[in-house]
C-alpha cells in the first residue's frame, strides 16, 4: 500500500519528495486558514472603519465601547470551550512541537481563531502572527494525523505550518523559515530545512495571490547612512537592549500579578485598560500597523510619537500580559518604529538635510524585535525583505548585534517566549538524546525478520528455535504472558538440559519515534519492544532493541 510505503520512508531523516510534497501541501493548508482569518477581520473591520486597523476616524463611544464587549466575547467564548483550551499563540507552539511532536489540540485553535479575530478586529494592541503561528502548526498536525504518519514528520510538517504562518502575516517567507529555526525548532537540520523552506514560500505566494505582494514597511523610505552614524547606532542599539529588557520584566511582572485572578476577570480588565487607553489615544490601538504609518507621515512631531510610543507600551502590555488571544510580534514591530523614529530626532545633527527617519525606524524595529524575541538573524532578514534594500543590511547588523548583547549580558534578558513557558510551567527541554532521537521514525531502525509464534509450550518453543536461524529473533505469544522474546539462556545450558530465557516486550506504536522508544528503556538500559500497526495493535511490524538504540547514539547521533 502507498501509504504505508510513505510512512516508512518519513520515518527515516533524510530530504526525501514526499516530504517537501507533505511541506507544500501543510503550507497550502495553513495559508488557508490564516487568508480565512485575515479576511475575517478584514471584513468587519471595514463595516466600520475607513482604512483597516485606523481607529482614529470612529466616533468615541464606539471607540471605547468595542474593547470592553470583545473582552467580553472572548471569555464567554473561553469559558463555553473549557479554560483549559486556553493556552494559546507561539510558546504554546513551542511546548507542543517539543514534546508532543506538535500534536494541537482542537479546542485551543477555535479559542485562538475567534479570540484573535475579535482581538483584533476591536483594537487590542496584539499580533495577527500568533493566531497564523497557531493554526499553521494545527493544519499540519491534521494533516500529519489524518495521514497517520510517523511523528519525527509531524513534528518537521508542523515546523512547515508555522513558517507558512509567519510568511503569510508578514509576507517574509526566508525571515519565517530562520524564526522557526531560530525560536521554535532551535536547530538547522537540512533535511528539516529544505521542507520548512517551500511551506515558507507557498504561504507567502498563497497570500500574496489574495491580499497582493505589498508590505507593511512599504511606505518607509530607506536613506543610506554615512560611516558617521555608526557610533551613534552603538548606542542605539544600547538603548533598545535596555527597552527589550523592560519590555520584557514588566510584562512577566503583569502576568504574574494578576495570576491569582480567574480567566474571565482578567480579560475583562483587559478590554477595561484598552478601552481607556483607545479613548485618551486612539492612534495607539491596533496591531502596530497604524503606528508604523503615524511614523512615516510625523516623524518630526515626537511629542505625539512619544504619546503614542507610551500607550502603545501600555496597550501591548495589559493586552499580552492579561490573556487577550493574539501575537506579541506585530506591536514589537510598531512600538520598534516609533524608537527608532525617535532617535533620528538626534541623528539629524549628523546628516542635516538628509530624511533618514525612515531609515531609524526600520533599525529601531529591527533592535528591538532581536533583543525581546532573542531572535537575531530573524530579525536581520526580516528587515531585508520588508524594505528591499542593501543599504540598511550593516546599519542593521550593528544595532541588532549591540542589541542583542547589551539585553542578554547587561541585563540577562532571556526570550520571552520562554519566559511565558517557565511560568505557566510548560517544559520545552529535551536532552541532545532525545532530540537526536525524536529525528527519527520507529519503522526506520525495527528489525523486520523475526519469528511469531502464539504458543507456551517449552517443546514447541525450543522446537522453533532450533529449526531457525540464530539470528531471527522469536516472539511468543499467550493470554497469560502477553508478548515475550525467547532466546536460549545459554549461561545455564547443559548437557542434559536446555534452558530458555524469556524478555517481557513492552508493545510501541508504528508512528512513534526512537525517543518514545528510549523513553520506555532507559530505566532498565536493556530489553526489547515489538512494534504494532498504528490501526491494528495485533499486527506485529517489527522488534526494537535497546542495543540499536544505543547504537545509534553512540555511532550515528553525527547523522542525525
Amino acid at each position: 500500500m502507498w501509504l504505508e510505503q510513505l510512512r516508512r520512508r518519513l520515518a527515516q531523516p533524510k530530504t526525501s519528495v514526499q516530504l517537501c510534497l507533505l511541506g507544500v501541501v501543510a503550507g497550502l493548508i495553513a495559508a488557508f486558514f490564516i487568508i480565512l482569518f485575515r479576511l475575517t477581520i478584514l471584513f468587519f473591520q471595514s463595516l466600520f472603519l475607513e482604512t483597516p486597523d485606523d481607529f482614529t476616524t470612529l466616533p468615541t463611544l464606539e471607540r471605547v465601547l468595542m474593547p470592553l464587549i470583545a473582552a467580553f466575547l472572548i471569555a464567554s467564548f473561553a469559558a463555553f470551550t473549557g479554560f483549559k483550551h486556553y493556552r494559546l499563540g507561539i510558546p504554546f507552539v513551542i511546548h507542543r512541537i517539543k514534546r508532543h511532536y506538535g500534536q494541537m489540540p482542537l479546542y485551543n485553535t477555535l479559542n485562538q481563531f475567534v479570540g484573535g479575530a475579535l482581538a483584533l478586529i476591536s483594537g487590542f494592541s496584539v499580533g495577527r502572527e500568533g493566531p497564523s503561528v497557531h493554526m499553521g502548526a494545527t493544519g499540519a498536525s491534521i494533516l500529519a494525523d489524518k495521514l497517520h504518519l510517523p511523528h519525527n514528520a509531524m513534528r518537521t510538517l508542523s515546523g512547515c505550518g508555522v513558517a507558512a504562518g509567519i510568511a503569510a502575516s508578514f509576507n517574509t517567507p526566508l525571515a519565517a523559515v530562520i524564526f522557526v529555526m531560530e525560536v521554535v525548532l532551535r536547530e538547522y537540520k537540512v533535511h528539516i530545512f529544505v521542507p520548512i523552506m517551500l511551506a515558507a514560500v507557498t504561504g507567502a505566494l498563497a497570500t500574496q495571490f489574495v491580499f497582493g505582494e505589498g508590505s507593511e514597511l512599504a511606505l518607509i523610505t530607506i536613506a543610506p547612512l554615512s560611516g558617521w552614524h555608526y557610533p551613534y547606532l552603538i548606542l542605539c542599539g544600547m538603548a533598545l537592549g535596555a527597552i527589550a529588557y523592560s519590555f520584557n520584566q514588566n510584562l512577566m511582572l503583569i502576568i504574574k500579578t494578576f495570576k491569582p485572578l480567574s480567566m474571565f476577570p482578567r480579560l475583562l480588565i483587559a478590554g477595561c485598560i484598552a478601552s481607556l487607553i483607545a479613548y485618551a489615544v486612539p492612534q495607539a490601538m491596533g496591531s502596530g500597523m497604524s503606528a508604523i504609518a503615524i511614523a512615516v507621515e510625523s516623524p518630526d512631531n515626537v511629542q505625539l510619537l512619544t504619546t503614542i510610543l507610551i500607550a502603545k507600551l501600555l496597550a501591548t502590555l495589559f493586552a499580552i500580559g492579561l490573556g487577550i488571544p493574539g501575537g506579541l510580534i506585530g506591536p514589537v514591530i510598531g512600538l520598534g518604529v516609533l524608537v527608532g523614529t525617535m532617535m533620528a530626532f538626534f541623528a539629524q545633527f549628523i546628516s542635516p538635510g538628509t530624511d533618514i527617519a525612515g531609515t531609524y525606524g526600520v533599525l529601531g524595529m529591527a533592535g528591538l524585535m532581536a533583543a525581546t524575541l532573542h531572535a537575531p538573524l530573524a530579525a536581520l532578514t526580516t528587515v531585508m525583505e520588508l524594505t528591499s534594500s542593501p543599504e540598511i543590511i550593516v546599519p542593521a547588523m550593528l544595532v541588532i548585534t549591540t542589541a542583542y548583547v547589551t539585553a542578554l549580558q547587561v541585563f540577562g534578558n532571556r526570550s520571552i517566549f520562554l519566559q511565558q513557558l517557565d511560568f505557566q510551567g510548560l517544559p520545552y527541554h529535551v536532552s541532545p538524546a532525545t532530540e537526536a532521537l525524536q529525528k527519527v521514525g520507529i519503522m526506520d531502525d525495527m528489525d523486520e525478520n523475526f519469528k511469531l509464534l502464539f504458543s507456551n509450550d517449552k517443546e514447541q518453543i525450543k522446537n522453533t528455535l532450533d529449526a531457525m536461524d540464530s539470528q531471527t529473533p522469536l516472539i511468543v505469544f499467550d493470554e497469560e504472558n502477553g508478548y515475550r522474546l525467547a532466546e536460549y539462556d545459554l549461561s545455564l545450558m547443559s548437557d542434559q538440559a536446555i534452558n530458555l530465557n524469556y524478555v517481557n516486550l513492552q508493545g510501541i506504536s508504528s508512528q512513534a519515534t526512537l525517543a518514545d522508544a528510549f523513553d520506555m528503556l532507559k530505566d532498565k538500559r536493556s530489553g526489547a519492544l515489538y512494534v504494532h500497526n498504528l490501526l491494528d495493535n495485533q499486527q506485529i511490524m517489527g522488534l526494537l532493541r535497546w542495543d540499536q538504540i544505543h547504537h545509534i547514539l553512540t555511532i550515528r547521533n553525527s547523522l542525525l
